[in-house]
C-alpha cells in the first residue's frame, strides 16, 4: 500500500525549495558491480542536499507506476500540481520528468524571490517615507 502525502507537504515541497546548489551539479556516485545497490543509493544520497533527497522521495511517491515520470493521472489528486502540469511539461510529451520538475521548481522559486524582493522594497520605501524626520524648526528670536 502506498503512503498518502498531503497536498501541502507535497506541492513538491513548495516546489522543492532547496533544490539548487552545487550538489545538484554533481552526478550521483555510480556503484561498481561488487557493491550492493543499497550502499550505492546511500552514497549517492550523501552528495545531495536534504531538499533534493526529499524532492526525489516525493517524486517517487507520486510516480505510482515507477516509470520515472509523472502523468496527469498520477497528479490529478493534487489540484495545484494538475494546474501547473502543462507549464512543467516543457517537452510536451504528456509526462513530467524529474528534470522538468526541477526546472519548473527553479522557475517558481525565482518568481517567488522576485515577488518577495519587490514587496520588501515597497515596504522599505513606505517605511522610509513615513519615518523620515523633518528638519527642526528655527528657534524664535525675540527682540
Amino acid at each position: 500500500m502506498r503512503k498518502r502525502i498531503s497536498l501541502s507537504a507535497c506541492v513538491m515541497g513548495a516546489l522543492w525549495a532547496p533544490l539548487g546548489g552545487a550538489a545538484l551539479a554533481q552526478a550521483p556516485a555510480a556503484a561498481t558491480p561488487a557493491e550492493p545497490v543499497a550502499k550505492a543509493a546511500t552514497e549517492s544520497e550523501a552528495a545531495l542536499t536534504p531538499g533534493e533527497i526529499k524532492a526525489r522521495r516525493e517524486f517517487k511517491l507520486l510516480d505510482s507506476n515507477g516509470d520515472g515520470k509523472l502523468s496527469r493521472s498520477e497528479v490529478k489528486l493534487f489540484p495545484r500540481l494538475s494546474a501547473a502540469f502543462d507549464e512543467a511539461d516543457t517537452d510536451g510529451d504528456g509526462f513530467v520528468s524529474y528534470e522538468e520538475v526541477r526546472a519548473f521548481a527553479a522557475k517558481v522559486r525565482a518568481q517567488r524571490d522576485r515577488q518577495r524582493a519587490a514587496q520588501a522594497a515597497a515596504q522599505a520605501a513606505t517605511t522610509t517615507t513615513t519615518t523620515t524626520p523633518t528638519a527642526p524648526a528655527a528657534p524664535e528670536t525675540r527682540p
